[in-house]
């Protein structure tokens, strides 16, 4: 007898159809075809240790399963139960009047309990555009895939239970959450605060503007000055996530395993600090078998490099493109992939080998010609892609004993949401494009005229501060985004001014 169970496989951060075939017939031997991996190859001693355990009988018949589009790689152990449920159809012992209307996947432990899968979100997302009934997943995805709506989510504990809902023999309650109540509660809880810095009111406002404008930041600072504190409070003081960057971003999580067990969405912008001994395969996606990389899973959210430097060169221009494009293709013999990359890139260094050039109390020992060479680690190229660079010196005492409460985060992202909000009524013509960071050079000539008196400082500050040529459309986006930041319709010369003082490393001079 030939049945036909429906699953579905992952490719990037989609899902796509696969239908598995299986007929039972004469013979004894068993066949398993259409690109599996190892792990579904596997399969079969899952399939049959589950049988055992829970009294039934593996057909002694030849069976043949086809996962279909053989020529599209099915990977992992997702693919256990859609292929049990095929084979005790196809011997007669499950119903297939349900079959044509459920997705079914899941994992197989040897008793026939039902383990956690990973990509489920999209996977719902497709059985809701091919206009199926619903998804008959493990109980512990089930919350993941209720937030899509139009569908019956169907979490089961083990094999048996799918048996009998098959059969008809028992019911399963549809899972159902009220995910946005959850989504808009959880996302004003923050762990870090900016109320918890004391002093470094300058770097700060530098926090703020990147904030406001989307844009890169570094930051150059002695050991100690702060720098990975104030990174970890950024998230605190960006807008919300939408419901749609929530969707996204909970994609990419669950695609590359990374979601917590029992969670729905994702409901924070994401914050990821990878170690600097990452591989450029962990940073930005690929392998054997592709996965999201970091700069994905900071999708629009935080990616924070600390110690840039000590980075693998190779490692920091693979980020190049991406920083720019905001997705990255990963392009092999045999796929091709496309991951969402809309990351605000956040870096931290020191300023020389010895962590100590331009401290207020500490010398440095390092030469100049030791200084500009740790400085050259980090490509021109790199450089163009942040708006922001802003050195940093450690807290003074009378700062750090200050028992008062610095600024809290949630007054700053106040502002924030402000200027994003004119922003988003600025750009609502332009595709793709949400928030100053992302103007072309066409967008800063319309968005970002200067008047005589602030083109004549920008005129002065290039000649005087030896600014290179790339620092220019950086400094008019970061002045349009101070401008949103005073409710100015147009930028002034105070705007302008503050947006040079976060150049410092465009400075000819400066590190000699």
């Amino acid at each position: 007898m030939l049945v036909k169970v429906f699953a579905a496989a992952l490719q990037g951060i989609n899902a796509i159809l696969v239908t598995i075939e299986v007929n039972a017939l004469r013979g004894i031997k068993f066949f398993l075809v259409g690109l599996p991996d190892n792990a579904v190859k596997e399969s079969h001693e899952r399939i049959n240790s589950a049988f055992q355990y829970n009294g039934l009988r593996f057909p002694s018949k030849q069976i043949i399963v086809n996962m279909a589009p053989a020529d599209i790689r099915k990977e992992g152990s997702a693919y256990d139960l859609p292929i049990a449920i095929g084979i005790l159809a196809a011997d007669g012992n499950v119903s297939t009047d349900r079959l044509d209307k459920y997705l079914i996947m899941g994992e197989l432990g040897l008793d026939g309990n039902l383990m956690p899968i990973k990509g489920v979100l999209p996977i719902a997302i497709k059985t809701k555009e091919l206009g199926y009934e619903g998804l008959i997943i493990p109980r512990e995805n089930a919350a993941e895939a209720s937030v899509v709506d139009g569908i019956r989510v169907l979490g089961a504990d083990n094999i048996i239970q799918v048996i009998r809902f098959l059969n008809g023999e028992e019911e399963i309650a549809p899972y159902e959450i009220d995910f946005e109540r959850d989504f808009y509660a959880k996302q004003s809880t923050f762990p870090f605060d900016f109320s918890e810095v004391r002093g470094q009111e300058s770097v700060k406002r530098a926090f703020e503007v990147a904030a406001a404008g989307g844009h890169n930041l570094l930051m150059i600072g002695p050991p100690g000055s702060g720098k990975s504190m104030m990174a970890k409070r950024l998230p605190s003081i960006l807008p919300p996530m939408t419901i749609n960057e929530s969707l996204e971003t909970t994609k990419i999580h669950s695609v590359s395993g990374q979601l917590a067990g029992g969670a729905a969405l994702i409901t924070q912008r994401p914050f990821r600090s990878p170690h600097h001994t990452i591989s450029s395969v962990a940073l930005v996606g690929g392998g054997g078998n592709p996965k999201p990389g970091e700069i994905s899973l900071a999708h629009n959210g935080v990616l924070f490099l600390d110690e840039l430097p000590e980075f693998n060169r190779t490692v920091l221009e693979v980020m190049r493109q991406p920083l720019e494009d905001r997705k990255i293709s990963i392009a092999r013999a045999n796929y091709k992939v496309e991951y969402p990359a809309g990351v605000m890139f956040v870096a931290s260094m020191n300023p020389c080998p010895c962590g100590y050039y331009n401290h207020p109390t500490k010398a440095c020992v390092c030469t100049p010609a030791q200084v500009q060479r740790y400085l050259n680690k980090i490509s021109g190229p790199l450089l163009d892609r942040i708006d922001l660079q802003i050195e940093i010196v450690p807290v003074p005492f009378d700062k750090i004993s200050d028992a008062r409460e610095g600024e809290p985060s949630a007054a700053i992202r106040e502002r924030v949401i402000a200027a994003r909000k004119v922003q988003e009524e600025r750009f609502k013509e332009e595709e793709g494009i949400y928030c100053n960071a992302q103007m072309t050079p066409k967008m800063i000539a319309r968005y970002a005229i200067l008047d005589e008196q602030s083109l004549a400082m920008l005129k002065t500050a290039m000649t005087k501060f030896n600014l290179s040529a790339r620092a220019y459309d950086r400094i008019l986006k970061v002045a349009r985004t101070i401008a949103d930041l005073d409710a100015s319709e147009n930028i002034q010369s105070h705007h302008i001014a503050e947006a040079i003082g976060y150049r410092n490393l465009d400075r000819e001079n400066w590190g000699n």
